[in-house]
C-alpha cells in the first residue's frame, strides 16, 4: 500500500487570486520521482513559465537528492517541463502574454499508478487591500467558530 503524497504551496492562495486550474504531468527522472515518493519536494517558491519552443516548464521547485543516488542524482533546482495538451498550452501562453498573469504550481502529487502530477493555475496578483481582506476574513471564521465551541 502506497501511502498519499500532496506536497501544497500554501503561500500561493493568499498571495493570489486564481482565475483556472489545471492538472499537469511533469517530465522527472527517476531519482526524481524517488525524491517525490519521500516527501523531499518544495512548490513553495515555484513558478511556471513558456520558453521560446513554446513548452511550459516549472521554475525554482525544489527537490531533494535522492539518498542513494550516487553520481546518477539529479540537480535538485532544475527545470522540469510540464505535460499539457498543444490546446491547453496555447490557450495559456496567450493569456500570460496578453493579460500579464502568472502560472503558479498549488500541488504536487502522486497518482494511484505512480505519476506524478502537478494542479497548476492560472493566476492574478492581489493587491495589499486585498491581502488585508482576506487577513480580516480569515480572522472572523475562526473568532465565528470558537463562539459557536462554545455554545
Amino acid at each position: 500500500m502506497q501511502k498519499k503524497i500532496n506536497i501544497l504551496n500554501k503561500k500561493a492562495r493568499f498571495e493570489y487570486e486564481f482565475l483556472e486550474t489545471y492538472t499537469a504531468g511533469i517530465q522527472l527522472t527517476g531519482t526524481e520521482i524517488k525524491s517525490i515518493r519521500a516527501s523531499k519536494a518544495r512548490i513553495t517558491e515555484s513558478f511556471c513559465e513558456f520558453n521560446e519552443r513554446g513548452e511550459l516548464f516549472v521554475i525554482n521547485m525544489f527537490i531533494e537528492e535522492y539518498s542513494h543516488g550516487n553520481f546518477y542524482n539529479h540537480n535538485p533546482k532544475s527545470e522540469r517541463r510540464l505535460l499539457l495538451n498543444k490546446r491547453e498550452l496555447k490557450k495559456l501562453e496567450k493569456q500570460v502574454k496578453n493579460t500579464g498573469l502568472t502560472i503558479i504550481p498549488l500541488k504536487l502529487f502522486l497518482t494511484d499508478k505512480g505519476w506524478a502530477k502537478l494542479n497548476i493555475a492560472l493566476a492574478k496578483g492581489k493587491k495589499l487591500h486585498d491581502k488585508r481582506e482576506t487577513m480580516k476574513d480569515r480572522d472572523n471564521k475562526r473568532d465565528l467558530a470558537r463562539i459557536k465551541k462554545s455554545f
